[in-house]
């Protein structure tokens, strides 16, 4: 996780802690410590005290924000690997993304509501409840925080909620994922843009609107639109093609009919750059693999009476894959499931050939 702290867990979900949090920490305690200076009878360290305390409480409702994505992920069957804090705000890490978009749009809406029922309940808090000037002003505070956190996530651009709303959107009508990825990534460059232009008028005092922070978060919004958008673009790409369209070339395939001598005289020999091989049928059905290394276990004396097939181990199930699958569902499943490997067969059952990450990206390089 990077120089990430881990500080616990809920539901099974760790919670990280990124490095660049604890600076926000410092200027929320400073920051909103001076809104308590006002109250009368409030010495310097009662106010900074409180400020740390909202500035805490703060960070809880953005944790209870994520947890909103996180729990409305694992309702439909997500797994949620953390969530981090960092210095704009926090993130959920899921295992995979969502299939549908009303999948999808249930966990990033989920947020939002949390954060605007977290606004309700503080706001009826101090309405109802006679508290002292410190806690209310402590609960008109955290009220209008959520509602913030709320609205803002709302922005319809990426990496907010509300570019996954909108991305959910264009999902639904268009039914290609990508397009949705793309446009609210596009809004969200926008926004981001926008977002650096007021901030940046700001500081050079030709505007009275934003701040050095409106400069950041624009910078923040910027940088991760561009690489969503970079994200669609490539899964674009690799929807265009299928498993079959990456097969190594000349991939080491051997016939079974061969003793262990045949076997190295015909395909090892001349070929080191292959460690284990295929083999299949006299039909091209695969059979099963041949690793290099268990050439050790028989005597070169006997390589000859020895069958190819006696050193033959069948390959997992997990490890083949249909030719007419799609590469961007192929790339998914190497990342996903840290798969190094696969052996591609045909629609006829023949073995295709290896395809690796290396070679999806020689096919994406050649096409430009």
């Amino acid at each position: 996780m990077n120089n990430n702290i881990r500080v616990g867990s809920l539901f099974g979900i760790p919670f990280f802690i990124n490095p660049s949090w604890f600076l926000v920490l410092a200027l929320g305690m400073f920051w909103f410590g001076e809104q308590f200076a006002v109250i009368p009878q409030f010495n310097g360290l009662i106010s900074a005290i409180f400020g740390l305390i909202t500035a805490l409480l703060l960070f809880a409702s953005v944790l209870a924000h994520e947890l909103g994505h996180s729990l409305m992920a694992i309702a439909r069957g997500i797994r949620v690997k953390s969530i981090t804090l960092f210095i704009f705000g926090g993130l959920a890490l899921l295992e995979k993304e969502a299939q549908t978009p009303w999948e999808s749009f249930l966990i990033a809406i989920a947020g939002p509501l949390v954060s605007f029922l977290l606004f309700g309940f503080f706001s009826l808090v101090q309405i109802f409840i006679p508290l002292p000037l410190p806690l209310f002003e402590l609960c008109l505070m955290l009220a209008l925080l959520n509602l913030i956190l709320g609205i803002f996530n709302l922005i319809p651009g990426l990496p907010l909620d509300g570019g996954n709303i909108l991305k959910a959107a264009i999902w639904q009508i268009t039914g290609n994922p990508n397009k949705g990825l793309l446009y609210a990534s596009r809004v969200g460059q926008v926004f981001g843009g926008l977002a650096v232009i007021i901030g940046g008028l700001a500081v050079a005092g030709v505007s009275q609107y934003g701040s050095i922070w409106t400069f950041f978060i624009g910078i923040f919004l910027l940088q991760n639109a561009r690489r969503s958008a970079q994200s669609a673009l490539l899964q674009d790409k690799l929807e265009r093609y299928t498993a079959k369209d990456a097969v190594i070339p000349n991939s080491p395939i051997a016939k079974q009919g061969l003793n262990v001598r045949e076997f190295v005289n015909n395909y090892v020999i001349g070929n080191e750059k292959w460690r284990k091989f295929l083999v299949t049928d006299e039909e091209g059905k695969l059979v099963g693999d041949i690793a290099l290394e268990d050439l050790k276990t028989i005597a070169t004396s006997v390589w000859t009476e020895t069958p190819l097939q006696a050193l033959v181990h069948p390959v997992a199930e997990n490890m083949t894959i249909a030719g007419d699958r799609s590469l961007l569902e192929v790339a998914k499943l190497i990342e996903g499931e840290n798969i190094q490997q696969f052996t591609v067969i045909g629609e006829n059952g023949m073995v295709l050939g290896l395809l690796e990450k290396s070679s999806i990206i020689n096919l994406l390089s050649a096409n430009g």
